[in-house]
C-alpha cells in the first residue's frame, strides 16, 4: 500500500533524525555550554514568529489543495505557482519587518543575522507540493543528504564556545540549501502557469483560515522558550530548549502518520467516500496509541539519568523537565490524529481553529503565574496542560461523527502494558548505574516487557499486521 510506503519514508526519516541529534547535541552542549545553547534556543525562538508570519498557513493550505486537484495537471500547475507566488511575496514582508525588530533589539545581534537565513529558507519551501502528491521520497532523500552534509560540518567547524554564530550560519544555509534542491523534481509534476491568469491573491483568505491555528499552535510551542528567557535566563530557556527537542524526536516518528494521511484522507474526501475517511481515522488512532503510549512512559522512565549522561552535568536540570514533558507524546499523537488527519482534511477548519486556540489561551493563563512560582516547570507543565486541552476539545467536536468507544476500545491495553514498562525501566534507571550500554539495555527490555504484555492482551492492532505480513 502507498500509506504504508509513505509512512515507512518518514519512519526512516524520523529515526533518521532521531540520530543526528543524538550524535549533536552532546557535543553542542559541551562545546557550546548552557549559555550558547540558551542563546541559539532564545534567537531561534524569536526568528520562528516571522517564518510564521511569513508562511501564512501555505504548508497546510497547498498541501491540502494539491491533493484536491493532483489529478489535473493544468489545475495542479496554477495552484502551486500562485501558492508559490504569494508566499514569497508575504515572506519578504516578514523579512522587512525582522530587519525592523532588530533595530529595536539590543542584544545577540550576530545570532539574529545568522537565523535570519531561515526566513529566506522558507520562501523556498516546496515540500508542502509533494506531500500532496504522497510523494515523500523526494524530501526524505533530500532532507537525508542535507544533514548529513550539516553534521559534517558542525564536527568540522563548531570548535569553542566563539563558534555559536557559526553554528547557527551551518544550520540555516543547509536548510536554505535543502529547499533549493527540490525545484528539478517539479518538472515532473508541473508545466508554466497562465501567467495572465494568476490570481496569487485568492489563495490569501482561505491560507488565512488554516493561518490562525498555526499561529495558536505556535503560542505554546515557541512563547514558552522566549518568557522563560526573559522570566528566568536563558540558560533556562536552553533546558527547556533541550527537553523540548528530545521529546519532539521522539514524538516525530508518531505523528509521521499525520503528515503521510492528511493528503490521502483529503482526496478520498474530495470523492465522497465518507465511509473510508472513517476506516483510515479508526485504523490509524488505533496505530498512534500503540506506538505513542510506550514512547510516553518510556521517556518518563529514562529521564532521571538520561539528562545528565547525555548533555553533561550542567544540564542535570533537564531530566525532571523530560518527565513532565513526556505526557504531551500521546496527547498531542490523538490530537494529530483528530485534527490533522480529521478536521483539517474533511473541511471542518472552524472546528480545528477552536481547539488550538483553546490551547493557546490555556498556556497564556498559565504561564506567567506557574514561571513565577516554579521557573522553568512551570512552563512545562503549561504546555502539557494546553495540549491536554486541546486533544480533549477536539475528542469534544468529533463525538457524534465518530465511534469514541470503538476509536477507543483498544486503548486499555497500551496504557496497563505501558504502565508495566515503565515500573520495570524506571526500577532499572535509579537502582543501576547509567550509561550508554544500560540505556540500550533499558529500552530492549522495555520492548520486551511492552511487547509482551500486548501478545498477551492480544489488541487488534496485531491482527492486522499479521494480514498485512
Amino acid at each position: 500500500m502507498k500509506i504504508i510506503k509513505n509512512y515507512l519514508y518518514n519512519v526512516f526519516y524520523q529515526v533518521f533524525v532521531l540520530l543526528v541529534p543524538l550524535i549533536t547535541m552532546p557535543y553542542i552542549a559541551r562545546v557550546l555550554g548552557p549559555t550558547g545553547v540558551g542563546i541559539n534556543s532564545f534567537t531561534n525562538s524569536n526568528t520562528q514568529y516571522f517564518i510564521l508570519i511569513g508562511s501564512i498557513g501555505v504548508s497546510l493550505y497547498g498541501n491540502r489543495q494539491i491533493a484536491y486537484y493532483r489529478d489535473d495537471k493544468a489545475k495542479t500547475s496554477q495552484i502551486f505557482w500562485e501558492v508559490f507566488l504569494m508566499r514569497m511575496i508575504t515572506i519578504l514582508v516578514a523579512l522587512a519587518a525582522f530587519f525592523i525588530f532588530l533595530g529595536f533589539e539590543k542584544s545577540y545581534h550576530e545570532a539574529y543575522l545568522m537565523q535570519a537565513i531561515l526566513i529566506v529558507a522558507a520562501a523556498f519551501d516546496i515540500s508542502w507540493f509533494f506531500m500532496g502528491f504522497e510523494n515523500f521520497k523526494v524530501t526524505v532523500l533530500r532532507n537525508i543528504i542535507v544533514k548529513l552534509i550539516s553534521l559534517a560540518c558542525i564536527f568540522i567547524f563548531v570548535r569553542d564556545k566563539g563558534d555559536l554564530t557559526l553554528y547557527i550560519a551551518v544550520l540555516s544555509i543547509s536548510q536554505l540549501i535543502g529547499n533549493i534542491t527540490l525545484f528539478p523534481y517539479l518538472k515532473r509534476y508541473i508545466n508554466l502557469p497562465n501567467w495572465r491568469e494568476l490570481k496569487i491573491w485568492r489563495h490569501f483568505k482561505p491560507s488565512l483560515v488554516l493561518f490562525v491555528p498555526q499561529i495558536a499552535t505556535q503560542v505554546y510551542l515557541i512563547l514558552n522558550k522566549t518568557m522563560v528567557g526573559k522570566m528566568v535566563s536563558v540558560e533556562a530557556a536552553g533546558f527547556y530548549d533541550n527537553s523540548d527537542k528530545i521529546v519532539k524526536m521522539v514524538l516525530a516518528i508518531v505523528t509521521a502518520t499525520g503528515t503521510v494521511m492528511l493528503p490521502r484522507v483529503a482526496n478520498t474526501f474530495a470523492k465522497g467516500d465518507h465511509e473510508q475517511v472513517k476506516k483510515y481515522l479508526y485504523l490509524s488512532f488505533d496505530f498512534v496509541s500503540a506506538v505513542s503510549i510506550p514512547m510516553m512512559f518510556g521517556i518518563a522512565a529514562i529521564a532521571p539519568k538520561f539528562a545528565t549522561m547525555f548533555f553533561g552535568k550542567a544540564f542535570d536540570a533537564v531530566g525532571p523537565l523530560m518527565m513532565i514533558e513526556s505526557l504531551v507524546i500521546l496527547f498531542i499523537a490523538w490530537s494529530n490524529v483528530l485534527g490533522v488527519q480529521y478536521l483539517l482534511p474533511t473541511g471542518h477548519n472552524k472546528e480545528f481553529t477552536i481547539s488550538v486556540t483553546v490551547g493557546a489561551v490555556v498556556n497564556i493563563i498559565l504561564n506567567i503565574p506557574l514561571i513565577m512560582l516554579l521557573g522553568t516547570s512551570g512552563a512545562m507543565i503549561a504546555t502539557v496542560v494546553s495540549e491536554f486541552s486541546v486533544m480533549s476539545y477536539q475528542i469534544y467536536i468529533v463525538r457524534e461523527e465518530l465511534d469514541l468507544s470503538k476509536m477507543m476500545s483498544e486503548t486499555w491495553k497500551y496504557l496497563l502494558s505501558g504502565m508495566m514498562m515503565f515500573i520495570v525501566i524506571l526500577t532499572m534507571n535509579l537502582k543501576l548505574r547509567f550509561s550508554m550500554i544500560q540505556l540500550v539495555i533499558q529500552v530492549l527490555v522495555g520492548m520486551i516487557v511492552y511487547c509482551g504484555l500486548l501478545w498477551i492482551t492480544k489488541p487488534k492492532i496485531l491482527e492486522y499486521i499479521k494480514k498485512r505480513g
